[in-house]
């Protein structure tokens, strides 16, 4: 079987719905995985734009939400995600706050991808990780991954 990340909101490629975004609710869209190995332990999600801050001339990556030691039970997160699944705990976006921060590209039509990692271990509590310092735990845990990418413009620039 194997992981499979996707939402009701957006199709994958497609655009994110404002209501998500800045210029709406701030909200995290819904999220729905499957395929879910048997052996994993944890799932971490982690939210970016690689096109920061132009699309044009990317400069950096900007982390939106970073989320850890969700249960492998779990098959996903609701509209907004105000209680998250027993356990889960959250790093640090760029906005150097936990919590989801909804796309707010300053210029051009930016992707956001939504990554889904499968572990074989529960990480010990980072505190409010970086998602480099996340990145660097999981890293030798990884047993699966999936990735659902949406896009998004500011329709007031």
């Amino acid at each position: 079987m194997t992981l499979k990340l996707g939402s009701t909101a957006f199709a994958s490629g497609g655009e994110i719905p404002a209501r998500y975004t800045c210029e709406g609710n701030d909200v995290s869209p819904p999220l729905a995985w499957s395929g879910v190995p048997a052996n994993a332990k944890s799932l971490v999600l982690i939210v970016d734009d690689p096109d920061a801050p132009d699309p044009a001339a990317p400069k950096l990556t900007w982390v939106h939400w970073v989320l850890y030691n969700i249960p492998p039970t779990a098959s996903g997160l609701t509209e907004g995600a105000r209680q998250l699944p027993a356990g889960t705990l959250q790093g640090l976006n760029d906005w150097k706050r936990s919590g989801y921060g909804g796309p707010c590209p300053p210029i051009g039509r930016h992707r956001y991808f939504h990554k889904l990692y499968a572990l074989d271990a529960l990480l010990p509590d980072l505190g409010q990780p970086s998602k480099a310092r996340l990145e660097a735990a999981m890293k030798p845990h990884v047993i699966a991954r999936s990735e659902l990418i949406g896009t998004y413009q500011k329709r007031k620039e």
